[in-house]
């Protein structure tokens, strides 16, 4: 057997063996399909050395074997390394995901305009929430920044607060007072854009606040303190024009 014709016989092998797989993994994900109606898989692969098929269904990892028999959830741990693949794969996830801040309601913000503005940032947040008065000190220390305030109200009493802030003369200084001093706002009824904050929030998966997002679309959940917000806002870099041109309230 001539080098040529093994080499070519290896091609040919390697080349059927990867249709095979794919093959394999087209009904595997089919099958899995079957079980999540109306819910997308965003990946499927097979783990080495396992036999198993790890699964993403939005923020959900789990397994399954290679007929979709049974699914597997919960953490698979390297006993060498004792580490859980499961919770790096889930923190890479996260990691990865993007909300471009122009996709975002910005016009049904609290815009809040500090310095020349250049640096942007939009927070996910709930008045009622401890972390989230927590952050508004440190934000203080920001400057040079446009921050997007997005009401979110999810907690107990927050939906009227809310409300009272957003009606309020002055929605900024009505946030400052209830957030830094705690002064009760005196907003009246009148018309507003919470519940398509509220929707906008489930649509991007915020699941708790506060939530920032910044320029280039990462995202942080929970407090942070101003140094590691000043690092995020240089390193994502200037927002997009359509967050530049967000409607002034």
């Amino acid at each position: 057997m001539t080098k040529r014709f093994k080499l070519i016989l290896s091609i040919l092998v390697f080349g059927f063996f990867s249709a095979a797989v794919l093959a394999d993994e087209k009904a595997i994900r089919k099958a899995v399909q079957d079980h999540f109606e109306g819910h997308k898989i965003d990946s499927l692969k097979k783990l080495p050395n396992l036999g198993l098929y790890e699964v993403v269904v939005g923020d959900e990892v789990f397994y399954s074997d290679d007929k979709a028999n049974y699914f597997f959830f919960g953490h698979v741990v390297d006993t060498k390394t004792r580490t859980s693949m499961t919770q790096e794969r889930v923190q890479e996830l996260k990691a990865a995901r993007r909300v471009p801040l122009d996709s975002l309601p910005l016009q049904s913000a609290i815009k809040i305009v500090k310095g020349d503005g250049k640096r942007h940032m939009a927070v996910f947040t709930d008045p009622n929430c401890p972390y989230c008065k927590q952050l508004e000190k440190e934000l203080l220390n920001i400057t040079n920044v446009t921050i997007y305030t997005l009401l979110y109200p999810v907690l107990n009493g927050s939906m009227e607060l809310s409300k009272k802030i957003w009606c309020s003369g002055n929605q900024i200084k009505a946030w400052d007072d209830f957030m830094l001093r705690g002064i009760a706002p005196d907003g009246k009824d009148c018309e507003t854009p919470l519940e398509v904050l509220l929707k906008s929030g489930r649509e991007n998966k915020v699941s708790g606040t506060p939530t920032l997002i910044f320029a280039d679309g990462s995202i942080v959940g929970g407090m942070i303190p101003a140094a590691v917000i000043e690092e995020k806002l240089n390193n994502a870099g200037d927002a997009s024009g359509s967050a530049k041109d967000a409607k002034k309230k």
